[in-house]
Protein backbone atom coordinates (compact mmCIF):
# COMPACT_ATOMS: atom_id res chain seq x y z
CA UNK A 1 0.00 0.00 0.00
CA UNK A 2 0.99 3.69 -0.93
CA UNK A 3 0.29 6.45 1.14
CA UNK A 4 0.21 9.88 -0.84
CA UNK A 5 -1.24 13.08 0.45
CA UNK A 6 -3.26 11.55 3.36
CA UNK A 7 -4.59 8.75 1.10
CA UNK A 8 -4.15 5.15 1.26
CA UNK A 9 -3.79 3.44 -2.36
CA UNK A 10 -2.58 -0.01 -3.57
CA UNK A 11 -0.33 -0.27 -6.40
CA UNK A 12 -2.73 -1.14 -8.75
CA UNK A 13 -4.94 1.86 -7.87
CA UNK A 14 -2.24 3.89 -8.28
CA UNK A 15 -1.20 3.05 -11.59
CA UNK A 16 -5.09 3.18 -12.79
CA UNK A 17 -5.31 6.93 -11.12
CA UNK A 18 -1.90 7.48 -12.82
CA UNK A 19 -3.19 6.53 -16.23
CA UNK A 20 -6.31 8.07 -15.48
CA UNK A 21 -4.94 11.53 -15.14
CA UNK A 22 -2.80 11.31 -17.70
CA UNK A 23 -5.71 10.80 -20.57
CA UNK A 24 -7.50 13.24 -19.00
CA UNK A 25 -4.80 15.97 -19.26
CA UNK A 26 -4.68 15.16 -22.84
CA UNK A 27 -8.58 15.42 -23.23
CA UNK A 28 -8.27 18.60 -21.39
CA UNK A 29 -5.93 19.97 -23.75
CA UNK A 30 -7.65 18.97 -26.66
CA UNK A 31 -11.31 20.40 -25.21
CA UNK A 32 -9.20 24.16 -24.40
CA UNK A 33 -6.58 24.20 -27.37
CA UNK A 34 -8.33 22.90 -30.37
CA UNK A 35 -12.01 22.88 -29.28
CA UNK A 36 -12.59 25.66 -27.05
CA UNK A 37 -11.38 27.74 -29.49
CA UNK A 38 -14.60 28.26 -30.72
CA UNK A 39 -15.73 31.12 -27.75
CA UNK A 40 -13.30 33.39 -28.86
CA UNK A 41 -13.48 32.70 -33.09
CA UNK A 42 -15.18 35.40 -35.40
CA UNK A 43 -15.35 35.75 -38.84
CA UNK A 44 -12.86 38.29 -40.61
CA UNK A 45 -15.52 39.84 -42.91
CA UNK A 46 -14.36 40.20 -46.68
CA UNK A 47 -12.90 43.29 -47.48
CA UNK A 48 -14.77 44.54 -50.61
CA UNK A 49 -13.85 43.47 -54.26
CA UNK A 50 -15.42 42.80 -57.50
CA UNK A 51 -16.99 39.29 -57.27
CA UNK A 52 -14.89 36.27 -59.46
CA UNK A 53 -16.41 33.89 -61.62
CA UNK A 54 -17.23 31.02 -60.08
CA UNK A 55 -17.49 27.34 -61.18
CA UNK A 56 -19.83 25.05 -59.13
CA UNK A 57 -19.45 21.37 -59.58
CA UNK A 58 -21.24 18.54 -58.85
CA UNK A 59 -20.75 14.90 -59.31
CA UNK A 60 -24.09 12.82 -60.14
CA UNK A 61 -24.75 9.37 -60.55
CA UNK A 62 -27.96 7.87 -60.53
CA UNK A 63 -29.73 11.03 -58.94
CA UNK A 64 -32.92 11.18 -60.43
CA UNK A 65 -34.57 12.06 -56.99
CA UNK A 66 -32.25 14.58 -55.76
CA UNK A 67 -31.54 16.39 -59.05
CA UNK A 68 -35.06 18.09 -59.29
CA UNK A 69 -35.23 19.15 -55.67
CA UNK A 70 -31.88 20.85 -54.98
CA UNK A 71 -30.37 22.09 -58.48
CA UNK A 72 -33.14 24.93 -58.47
CA UNK A 73 -31.33 26.27 -55.20
CA UNK A 74 -28.05 25.95 -56.44
CA UNK A 75 -28.95 27.49 -59.80
CA UNK A 76 -30.30 30.42 -58.31
CA UNK A 77 -27.67 31.51 -56.05
CA UNK A 78 -27.36 35.46 -55.45
CA UNK A 79 -24.37 35.72 -56.96
CA UNK A 80 -23.78 37.89 -60.47
CA UNK A 81 -21.35 35.50 -61.96
CA UNK A 82 -21.10 32.09 -62.11
CA UNK A 83 -21.69 28.78 -63.72
CA UNK A 84 -22.93 24.93 -63.00
CA UNK A 85 -21.16 22.08 -63.91
CA UNK A 86 -22.96 18.78 -63.32
CA UNK A 87 -20.78 15.56 -64.18
CA UNK A 88 -23.53 12.82 -64.93
CA UNK A 89 -21.42 9.78 -64.16
CA UNK A 90 -22.64 6.42 -65.75
CA UNK A 91 -26.14 7.21 -64.56
CA UNK A 92 -28.52 4.49 -65.57
CA UNK A 93 -32.02 5.70 -64.49
CA UNK A 94 -33.46 9.50 -66.18
CA UNK A 95 -30.45 11.86 -64.75
CA UNK A 96 -30.11 12.52 -68.34
CA UNK A 97 -33.09 13.99 -69.01
CA UNK A 98 -33.68 16.00 -66.10
CA UNK A 99 -30.06 17.57 -66.72
CA UNK A 100 -31.18 18.52 -70.48
CA UNK A 101 -34.69 20.26 -69.34
CA UNK A 102 -32.46 22.14 -66.59
CA UNK A 103 -29.85 22.97 -69.62
CA UNK A 104 -32.78 24.36 -71.51
CA UNK A 105 -34.32 26.56 -68.95
CA UNK A 106 -30.73 28.22 -67.19
CA UNK A 107 -27.84 29.62 -69.30
CA UNK A 108 -25.83 29.36 -66.78
CA UNK A 109 -26.06 25.73 -66.55
CA UNK A 110 -23.85 22.85 -68.64
CA UNK A 111 -23.75 19.64 -67.44
CA UNK A 112 -21.53 16.66 -69.28
CA UNK A 113 -21.66 12.32 -69.27
CA UNK A 114 -19.61 9.76 -68.47
CA UNK A 115 -20.68 6.45 -70.39
CA UNK A 116 -20.78 3.35 -69.25
CA UNK A 117 -17.46 1.37 -69.85
CA UNK A 118 -18.27 -2.43 -68.82
CA UNK A 119 -14.30 -2.68 -70.02
CA UNK A 120 -13.59 0.16 -67.24
CA UNK A 121 -14.55 0.70 -63.91
CA UNK A 122 -14.08 3.87 -62.40
CA UNK A 123 -14.60 6.16 -59.06
CA UNK A 124 -16.04 9.57 -58.07
CA UNK A 125 -12.18 10.98 -59.13
CA UNK A 126 -12.52 10.41 -63.00
CA UNK A 127 -16.46 12.35 -62.46
CA UNK A 128 -14.41 15.37 -60.50
CA UNK A 129 -11.14 15.35 -62.83
CA UNK A 130 -14.19 15.82 -66.18
CA UNK A 131 -15.82 18.31 -64.07
CA UNK A 132 -12.42 20.62 -62.88
CA UNK A 133 -11.43 20.50 -66.76
CA UNK A 134 -14.98 21.49 -67.80
CA UNK A 135 -14.69 24.20 -65.42
CA UNK A 136 -14.17 27.68 -67.49
CA UNK A 137 -13.39 29.41 -63.93
CA UNK A 138 -10.53 29.00 -61.53
CA UNK A 139 -12.75 29.51 -58.21
CA UNK A 140 -14.14 26.07 -57.71
CA UNK A 141 -17.07 25.33 -55.59
CA UNK A 142 -18.06 21.56 -54.72
CA UNK A 143 -21.64 20.02 -53.77
CA UNK A 144 -23.15 16.79 -54.14
CA UNK A 145 -26.33 16.31 -56.16
CA UNK A 146 -28.04 15.32 -52.87
CA UNK A 147 -26.61 18.36 -51.21
CA UNK A 148 -29.09 21.39 -50.49
CA UNK A 149 -27.61 24.78 -49.65
CA UNK A 150 -29.05 26.65 -46.45
CA UNK A 151 -29.44 30.06 -48.44
CA UNK A 152 -29.25 31.99 -51.30
CA UNK A 153 -26.32 33.29 -50.35
CA UNK A 154 -24.17 30.24 -49.88
CA UNK A 155 -22.07 30.51 -53.23
CA UNK A 156 -21.29 34.14 -52.17
CA UNK A 157 -20.34 33.45 -48.43
CA UNK A 158 -18.32 30.45 -49.61
CA UNK A 159 -16.46 31.98 -52.47
CA UNK A 160 -15.34 35.51 -50.91
CA UNK A 161 -12.98 34.28 -49.16
CA UNK A 162 -10.78 33.52 -51.43
CA UNK A 163 -10.67 36.50 -53.75
CA UNK A 164 -7.35 37.10 -51.99
CA UNK A 165 -4.48 35.44 -50.95
CA UNK A 166 -6.71 32.22 -49.57
CA UNK A 167 -6.76 29.21 -52.00
CA UNK A 168 -9.02 27.06 -50.01
CA UNK A 169 -11.97 27.83 -47.61
CA UNK A 170 -13.75 24.83 -45.71
CA UNK A 171 -17.28 24.50 -44.94
CA UNK A 172 -19.65 22.64 -43.08
CA UNK A 173 -22.06 20.27 -44.27
CA UNK A 174 -24.11 18.37 -42.03
CA UNK A 175 -27.52 16.40 -42.46
CA UNK A 176 -30.92 16.70 -42.50
CA UNK A 177 -32.81 16.11 -38.80
CA UNK A 178 -34.70 13.25 -38.76
CA UNK A 179 -36.44 10.72 -36.67
CA UNK A 180 -34.37 7.56 -35.15
CA UNK A 181 -31.63 8.27 -32.76
CA UNK A 182 -29.40 6.54 -35.79
CA UNK A 183 -29.85 9.52 -37.64
CA UNK A 184 -28.80 11.32 -34.40
CA UNK A 185 -25.59 9.13 -34.28
CA UNK A 186 -25.02 10.09 -37.92
CA UNK A 187 -25.77 13.59 -37.21
CA UNK A 188 -23.20 13.93 -34.20
CA UNK A 189 -20.58 12.12 -35.89
CA UNK A 190 -20.67 14.21 -38.83
CA UNK A 191 -20.90 17.32 -36.04
CA UNK A 192 -17.81 15.87 -34.41
CA UNK A 193 -16.09 15.55 -37.45
CA UNK A 194 -16.42 18.76 -38.84
CA UNK A 195 -15.70 20.36 -35.20
CA UNK A 196 -12.35 18.90 -35.38
CA UNK A 197 -10.99 19.58 -38.74
CA UNK A 198 -12.11 23.03 -38.07
CA UNK A 199 -10.45 23.33 -34.64
CA UNK A 200 -7.45 22.35 -36.11
CA UNK A 201 -7.75 24.92 -38.68
CA UNK A 202 -8.17 27.41 -36.47
CA UNK A 203 -5.16 26.72 -35.01
CA UNK A 204 -3.41 26.84 -37.90
CA UNK A 205 -2.87 23.16 -38.84
CA UNK A 206 -5.68 22.60 -41.57
CA UNK A 207 -5.73 18.45 -42.44
CA UNK A 208 -9.01 17.77 -44.47
CA UNK A 209 -12.20 19.39 -45.92
CA UNK A 210 -15.19 17.65 -46.90
CA UNK A 211 -16.81 17.60 -50.80
CA UNK A 212 -20.24 18.41 -49.91
CA UNK A 213 -18.91 21.78 -49.17
CA UNK A 214 -15.58 22.86 -50.47
CA UNK A 215 -14.18 25.82 -52.39
CA UNK A 216 -11.02 26.44 -53.19
CA UNK A 217 -8.71 27.47 -56.80
CA UNK A 218 -7.90 25.07 -59.74
CA UNK A 219 -4.42 25.60 -59.32
CA UNK A 220 -4.73 23.09 -56.12
CA UNK A 221 -5.89 20.43 -58.96
CA UNK A 222 -3.43 20.82 -61.03
CA UNK A 223 -0.43 21.44 -58.35
CA UNK A 224 -1.15 18.27 -56.78
CA UNK A 225 -1.47 16.72 -60.16
CA UNK A 226 -4.72 15.94 -59.76
CA UNK A 227 -5.30 12.51 -57.75
CA UNK A 228 -1.87 11.08 -59.23
CA UNK A 229 -0.94 10.10 -55.56
CA UNK A 230 -4.38 8.05 -54.32
CA UNK A 231 -5.60 6.76 -57.87
CA UNK A 232 -5.70 3.47 -56.02
CA UNK A 233 -8.46 4.75 -53.70
CA UNK A 234 -11.91 5.37 -54.94
CA UNK A 235 -11.59 7.95 -51.32
CA UNK A 236 -9.91 11.18 -51.06
CA UNK A 237 -11.48 13.30 -53.51
CA UNK A 238 -11.98 15.91 -51.44
CA UNK A 239 -9.64 15.06 -47.80
CA UNK A 240 -6.57 13.81 -49.31
CA UNK A 241 -6.46 16.64 -51.84
CA UNK A 242 -7.03 19.14 -48.66
CA UNK A 243 -4.16 17.12 -46.84
CA UNK A 244 -1.79 17.85 -49.45
CA UNK A 245 -1.93 21.51 -50.43
CA UNK A 246 -3.69 23.42 -47.24
CA UNK A 247 -1.45 25.73 -44.56
CA UNK A 248 -1.93 27.77 -42.43
CA UNK A 249 -1.84 30.82 -45.23
CA UNK A 250 -4.04 29.71 -47.69
CA UNK A 251 -7.09 28.30 -46.01
CA UNK A 252 -9.74 29.53 -44.47
CA UNK A 253 -13.02 28.09 -42.95
CA UNK A 254 -16.66 29.15 -43.19
CA UNK A 255 -19.11 28.85 -39.65
CA UNK A 256 -21.89 30.80 -41.11
CA UNK A 257 -25.33 28.91 -41.56
CA UNK A 258 -25.78 30.89 -44.59
CA UNK A 259 -22.74 28.91 -45.88
CA UNK A 260 -23.59 25.53 -45.19
CA UNK A 261 -25.71 22.64 -46.70
CA UNK A 262 -27.37 19.82 -45.58
CA UNK A 263 -27.55 16.26 -46.90
CA UNK A 264 -29.66 12.88 -46.45
CA UNK A 265 -28.15 10.39 -43.70
CA UNK A 266 -27.87 6.57 -44.25
CA UNK A 267 -30.93 5.03 -43.54
CA UNK A 268 -29.29 1.81 -42.24
CA UNK A 269 -26.28 1.21 -40.19
CA UNK A 270 -24.43 -1.21 -42.29
CA UNK A 271 -24.65 1.08 -45.22
CA UNK A 272 -23.33 4.16 -42.50
CA UNK A 273 -20.81 1.73 -41.95
CA UNK A 274 -19.65 1.02 -45.51
CA UNK A 275 -19.63 4.67 -46.21
CA UNK A 276 -17.40 5.56 -43.24
CA UNK A 277 -15.41 1.89 -44.27
CA UNK A 278 -14.16 3.81 -47.32
CA UNK A 279 -13.67 7.30 -46.02
CA UNK A 280 -11.50 5.99 -43.05
CA UNK A 281 -9.10 4.10 -45.95
CA UNK A 282 -7.53 7.58 -46.83
CA UNK A 283 -6.22 8.26 -43.31
CA UNK A 284 -3.01 5.94 -43.82
CA UNK A 285 -2.44 8.63 -46.65
CA UNK A 286 -2.35 11.66 -44.12
CA UNK A 287 0.37 13.51 -43.45
CA UNK A 288 2.08 11.98 -40.23
CA UNK A 289 2.02 14.67 -37.98
CA UNK A 290 -2.38 14.93 -38.60
CA UNK A 291 -1.92 11.23 -38.39
CA UNK A 292 -0.13 11.43 -34.67
CA UNK A 293 -3.17 14.57 -33.75
CA UNK A 294 -6.36 12.60 -34.93
CA UNK A 295 -4.91 9.46 -33.20
CA UNK A 296 -4.33 10.77 -29.69
CA UNK A 297 -8.00 12.01 -28.91
CA UNK A 298 -9.78 8.93 -29.36
CA UNK A 299 -6.82 6.52 -28.39
CA UNK A 300 -6.96 8.33 -25.38
CA UNK A 301 -10.67 8.88 -25.23
CA UNK A 302 -10.62 4.93 -25.28
CA UNK A 303 -8.48 4.33 -22.46
CA UNK A 304 -10.71 7.00 -20.50
CA UNK A 305 -13.68 5.23 -19.68
CA UNK A 306 -12.58 2.17 -18.82
CA UNK A 307 -9.67 3.69 -16.27
CA UNK A 308 -12.92 5.74 -14.74
CA UNK A 309 -14.67 2.58 -14.06
CA UNK A 310 -11.72 0.39 -12.94
CA UNK A 311 -10.92 3.31 -10.41
CA UNK A 312 -14.39 2.43 -8.83
CA UNK A 313 -13.78 -1.22 -8.40
CA UNK A 314 -10.41 -0.81 -6.87
CA UNK A 315 -10.67 2.70 -4.16
CA UNK A 316 -12.81 3.50 -2.11
CA UNK A 317 -12.14 7.30 -3.10
CA UNK A 318 -14.69 7.32 -5.99
CA UNK A 319 -15.37 11.05 -5.77
CA UNK A 320 -11.92 11.49 -7.50
CA UNK A 321 -13.35 9.57 -9.90
CA UNK A 322 -16.48 11.46 -10.59
CA UNK A 323 -14.60 15.07 -10.47
CA UNK A 324 -12.38 14.10 -12.64
CA UNK A 325 -15.38 13.29 -15.11
CA UNK A 326 -17.72 16.10 -14.29
CA UNK A 327 -15.01 18.57 -15.46
CA UNK A 328 -14.74 16.73 -18.23
CA UNK A 329 -18.04 16.35 -18.87
CA UNK A 330 -18.75 20.11 -18.24
CA UNK A 331 -16.17 21.01 -20.49
CA UNK A 332 -17.74 18.54 -23.23
CA UNK A 333 -21.33 20.00 -22.98
CA UNK A 334 -19.87 24.06 -23.10
CA UNK A 335 -17.65 23.33 -26.26
CA UNK A 336 -20.47 20.94 -27.66
CA UNK A 337 -22.96 23.82 -27.19
CA UNK A 338 -21.11 26.86 -28.77
CA UNK A 339 -20.10 24.48 -31.49
CA UNK A 340 -23.75 23.21 -32.07
CA UNK A 341 -24.64 26.95 -31.95
CA UNK A 342 -22.58 27.98 -34.66
CA UNK A 343 -23.02 25.46 -37.26
CA UNK A 344 -26.70 25.22 -36.37
CA UNK A 345 -26.80 21.32 -34.43
CA UNK A 346 -27.91 22.92 -31.25
CA UNK A 347 -30.00 19.60 -30.43
CA UNK A 348 -27.06 18.18 -30.41
CA UNK A 349 -24.75 18.83 -27.45
CA UNK A 350 -27.42 16.98 -24.98
CA UNK A 351 -26.47 13.61 -26.50
CA UNK A 352 -22.59 14.21 -26.56
CA UNK A 353 -21.97 12.24 -23.50
CA UNK A 354 -23.70 9.06 -24.94
CA UNK A 355 -22.69 9.64 -28.37
CA UNK A 356 -19.08 10.12 -26.71
CA UNK A 357 -18.83 6.48 -25.16
CA UNK A 358 -20.90 4.84 -28.46
CA UNK A 359 -18.13 6.30 -30.76
CA UNK A 360 -15.49 4.13 -29.02
CA UNK A 361 -17.42 0.89 -30.39
CA UNK A 362 -17.83 2.36 -33.43
CA UNK A 363 -14.24 2.87 -33.73
CA UNK A 364 -13.53 -0.22 -32.98
CA UNK A 365 -15.71 -1.92 -35.42
CA UNK A 366 -14.58 0.31 -38.17
CA UNK A 367 -10.54 -0.36 -37.23
CA UNK A 368 -11.38 -3.89 -37.33
CA UNK A 369 -13.86 -3.25 -40.32
CA UNK A 370 -10.51 -1.62 -41.98
CA UNK A 371 -8.07 -4.16 -41.19
CA UNK A 372 -9.86 -7.67 -42.56
CA UNK A 373 -12.19 -6.41 -44.82
CA UNK A 374 -11.63 -7.47 -48.53
CA UNK A 375 -14.39 -5.69 -50.32
CA UNK A 376 -13.55 -2.53 -51.94
CA UNK A 377 -16.00 0.09 -51.30
CA UNK A 378 -17.39 2.17 -54.11
CA UNK A 379 -18.59 5.83 -54.06
CA UNK A 380 -22.08 4.87 -55.18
Amino acid sequence: MFELYGYTFSLAALIVLSGLLFVFLIQLFYYLYFYGRIMFYREKPAGASRPEPISVVICARNEEVHLPKHLPAILQQKYPNYEVVVVNDCSEDESGEILKKFAEEYPHFRFTTIKKDEKFSHGKKLAITVGIKSAKNNTLLFTDADCMPLSDNWLSEMVTPLQNKNEICLGYSGFFKQKGFLNLLIRYDAFFIAMHYFSFAMAGIPYMGVGRNLAYKKEIFYRSKGFVRHLDLDSGDDDLLINENAHKGNTVIKLNPEAQTRTYAPTSFARWMRQKTRHRTTFPRYKIKHRFWLAVEPLTRFAFYPLLITWFFLSPYYYIALIIYGLRLSLQLIVNYLWGKRLNEKDLFLFSPLTDILSIFIGMYLVNKTLFSRTRPSWK
